[in-house]
């Protein structure tokens, strides 16, 4: 107990230490930019608390339990005992982790959908569209997005290829996609990418690469660990404007056939 309290002191610590320039910056234009005093100081006050504090416990529990447990199901699902290969082998077939694609897709869907961020900006765009673009809908194809571009990942790492082919490849497919997509979902697009590499994703996502890379024979964690990021950025930029055109799609099809 008092080792985990040292722990969560240093991290409230660095986490002040990072919060800090930016309650200045903003106070700091409140006051002698904008010239105005700043409203409600004492609820601020308890905000920032909160603020340090759900921080500091969130990176807690990224170090207890998120991370090791992302490392732990990467090294289950890639012994030798589990996927039924020789141990002694120095390459195993891509075939043999079956399961670790499974695995990355669900997760990869289940945070993601559970993302605050993406809840957030998916209200919004709800809201700000009229109902046109579904919250749900949005999340959905987000989600399925993410899913198979984290699946795409673990491959990557399985298979030992270079990163770059599939990030130039995917960017390719979202020039050519953003020039027939309806225009009103294109910047949601690809602000949805960024969304998806939050609070929930990024640690479980991080730690899956890494856990990967450590255990699959012949694979460096510096240089094969990272890079899942990349492909939960990219290919929900493809799917939501893959969505938004196959709902373009059917709407013209629709009014054409109540036309005829």
């Amino acid at each position: 107990m008092i080792g985990w309290l040292g722990s969560f002191w240093e991290t409230l610590l660095g986490t002040l230490r990072d919060v800090l320039p930016i309650a200045a910056i903003i106070i700091g234009f409140q006051v002698f930019v904008i010239r105005k005093p700043v409203h409600h100081p004492k609820q601020l006050l308890i905000g920032f608390v909160y603020v340090l504090l759900g921080i500091a416990l969130f990176l807690e529990g990224l170090e207890m339990a998120l991370f090791p447990l992302g490392e732990l199901m990467a090294k289950q699902l890639t012994a030798s005992e589990f996927i039924q290969v020789d141990a002694s082998l120095r390459t195993v077939p891509w075939q043999a982790y079956f399961w670790v694609y499974i695995f990355a897709g669900s997760i990869g869907f289940a945070t993601t959908l559970a993302e605050p961020s993406l809840i957030a900006v998916a209200i919004k765009a709800q809201e700000i569209s009229g109902g046109a673009i579904r919250a749900l809908g949005l999340r959905l194809a987000v989600s399925v997005g993410v899913a198979f571009g984290i699946s795409l990942g673990a491959y990557r790492i399985i298979s030992g290829t270079d990163l770059y082919l599939y990030i130039i490849s995917g960017y390719m497919i979202v020039i050519a996609q953003t020039a027939f997509a309806p225009k009103m979902i294109i910047g949601l697009a690809y602000d949805s990418g960024g969304v998806t590499t939050s609070t929930v994703t990024v640690p479980l996502v991080t730690a899956l690469g890494l856990g990967l890379a450590s255990t699959v024979p012949g694979r460096n964690p510096l240089l094969d660990g990272f890079g899942l990021i990349a492909f939960a950025s990219l290919f929900p930029i493809i799917s939501v404007l893959g969505y938004a055109q196959l709902a373009d799609w059917r709407s013209r099809r629709a009014s054409s056939k109540n036309k005829h």
